[in-house]
């Protein structure tokens, strides 16, 4: 099992931050773009992916009350992940995300990964800071 974790500062209270990022209508703003979630009836979604050109059956499920996103796949167990918002001091917080390959087959290796995290934090963060800025956001 190979895990990965990055973290980055959103300008925005947590209850915000975390809004933005459990909508599962915009998840495609921020989360890699080789990936597309589909909704199904929560928490099942599939997943595509234009790397592999597949779709995998997939869970995704807001906790709201924990401020945190939790995903991976259905069938064949071969990654998950999850996001946390934490709130620190003046009205910022706090976001973390946690990939987890169970299946090495899946892992697109350590580059790679980190490198999509902290793009899919900073489109986040982007996306917050909008809707931050924009009244009625």
């Amino acid at each position: 099992m190979t895990e990965y974790e990055r973290s980055l500062t959103m300008p925005a209270p947590p209850e915000q931050v975390f809004d933005q990022a459990a909508d599962v209508g915009r998840l495609h703003e921020w989360m890699p773009g080789d990936l597309h979630v589909h909704a199904g009836e929560l928490p099942a979604v599939t997943v595509h992916e234009d790397r592999t050109d597949e779709d995998t059956p997939a869970l995704l499920s807001p906790r709201k009350e924990q401020m945190r996103l939790e995903w991976g796949t259905r069938e064949q167990g071969s990654y998950a992940g999850w996001l946390q918002v934490a709130g620190i001091d003046s009205g910022a917080s706090e976001v973390t995300v946690h990939l987890s390959f169970f299946d090495e087959a899946h892992d697109p290796g350590e580059q790679r990964v980190t490198e999509a995290l902290d793009r899919s934090l900073q489109r986040l963060r982007e996306q917050v800071r909008l809707r931050v800025d924009t009244p009625g956001g």
